[in-house]
């Protein structure tokens, strides 16, 4: 099969477009490389992967011969609120419509990665899917006007889409803004860690290979217009997180305390009974396990630079 994966050279992007090739698929990647972090990360990531530069919201998008597209590209993070909005409908829902228009009109089968932070405060926790969104901030936003373009496209002009709502992915080559990624590197170089909240915020922590399984299987197995949650086995606190960090690097954290961010979801938590039943998926990576390989991952390039 011919596939592309767009934000290829991104955590998530980059490692989907490897298990790809690694099973045998003819997969070629787009990215913009926008500067939300550091480039060169990206590049990093990149290295090795037929990845091109490929900008969603402005570039020609060809699609002749292609089977599916996984479509992962987008701004990320919640701090999204003020003058960087503009940036956030840019190179989300207009980089998705045109995705998705390109799309319909080739045939081309579709994934569209989502987020939990289209739930915000939930209305019941473990979310199912069926949750009103209410989410809390610009992000979150973006994200549910992307899904509802999804099933515009689908419902108008035939596009065969379903989404997958990611649930706060960790693991080697996480985006150096997310939490674990900042620990990590302060464990390492001995600083204080910047905690914003009082460390009781939960999550449904999801491992990067089972994110990546997930999303194949939503690829080969999901039915047009369905969407399904992909949540880590067990819902962890930051503070929990803190601790069993400390305890893999065998050192303490030392905390700086702020007040909660606007747009941070207090809990997250993942009911993933529809993927299980449904596509026979679920997570095999123990929260542990992803945390001993994030921070050897973390360790190794902290002492080679």
């Amino acid at each position: 099969m011919r596939f592309v994966v767009t934000g290829a050279a991104g955590f998530i992007g980059s490692r989907l477009l490897g298990a790809l090739l690694e099973r045998g698929h003819d997969a070629v990647g787009w990215d913009a490389f926008t500067d939300y972090y550091d480039p060169a990360l990206k590049e990093e990531n990149a290295r090795g992967l037929p990845v091109s530069r490929v900008d969603l919201a402005a570039d020609a998008l060809e699609l002749d011969g292609v089977d599916g597209v996984f479509h992962l590209a987008g701004q990320p993070g919640v701090k999204s609120f003020g003058n960087v909005f503009p940036t956030y409908v840019r190179q989300n829902v207009l980089a998705s419509q045109r995705l998705f228009e390109a799309a319909a009109a080739g045939g081309v089968r579709t994934v569209f990665a989502s987020s939990s932070s289209v739930y915000g405060d939930a209305e019941s926790y473990p979310t199912p899917e069926t949750a009103v969104p209410r989410p809390i901030s610009p992000y979150g936003i973006t994200k549910l006007a992307c899904e509802h373009l999804a099933h515009a496209y689908g419902k108008e002009l035939g596009l065969e889409v379903a989404t997958a709502r990611y649930f706060t992915i960790y693991g080697p080559r996480q985006r150096p803004d997310m939490a674990f990624t900042k620990i990590v590197t302060c464990l390492v170089e001995g600083r204080p860690f910047e905690l914003y909240g009082d460390g009781s915020q939960s999550r449904s922590f999801t491992y990067v290979d089972d994110a990546v399984d997930a999303t194949i299987a939503v690829m080969e197995r999901a039915p047009a217009g369905a969407v399904y949650n992909v949540g880590g086995g067990s819902e962890v606190s930051m503070l929990e997180a803190i601790e069993a960090l400390g305890v893999i690097a065998g050192r303490r954290l030392e905390l700086v305390r702020h007040p909660r961010r606007a747009g941070d979801a207090r809990r997250t938590a993942a009911d993933t009974t529809h993927i299980r039943e449904e596509l026979g998926w679920a997570p095999t990576t123990s929260f542990e396990d992803g945390l001993a390989a994030q921070w050897r991952w973390a360790a190794d390039r902290v002492a080679a630079a």
